[in-house]
């Protein structure tokens, strides 16, 4: 399954984002909230962008595979998908407005374009019957 390859790459990016924070909340010793300190609220807010967009995401790709998208078209949407979320993270961590914009505009649009695949791979025949 071609799919399983951006749920593993979906993983690795929660681990990482969350390991960001635990090193942050070890180094500025913070056990609950962001203690004020601007590093670790933007480490939560990347970690947390991405515990609200990765699932869906990959939620998607999986129902596209197992309704019969081609596998180029799990690629391009998945590639962008997780450039987007890359560019977003590289934004929020240097503050650059460009990077993070860009980055949720390819992050939505790829969901966007994951939505329209899956409807239009959607086995309608077996949807809309009422066996």
């Amino acid at each position: 399954m071609v799919s399983a390859l951006y749920v593993v790459l979906g993983a690795l990016f929660l681990i990482k984002f969350s390991l960001d924070v635990v090193r942050l909340r070890r180094l500025y010793r913070v056990t609950h909230g962001d203690g004020g300190f601007y590093e670790l609220q933007v480490a939560i807010r990347i970690h947390g962008n991405s515990v609200e967009t990765i699932p869906i995401a990959v939620l998607l790709l999986v129902m596209m595979e197992m309704n019969g998208a081609d596998i180029w078209m799990l690629h391009l949407v998945g590639l962008f998908f997780f450039l987007g979320r890359y560019l977003h993270c590289y934004g929020m961590r240097t503050s650059t407005l460009l990077w993070r914009k860009n980055g949720m505009i390819i992050t939505l649009l790829s969901l966007v374009a994951m939505i329209l695949l899956n409807l239009v791979f959607l086995p309608w025949d077996l949807v809309l019957t009422l066996h």
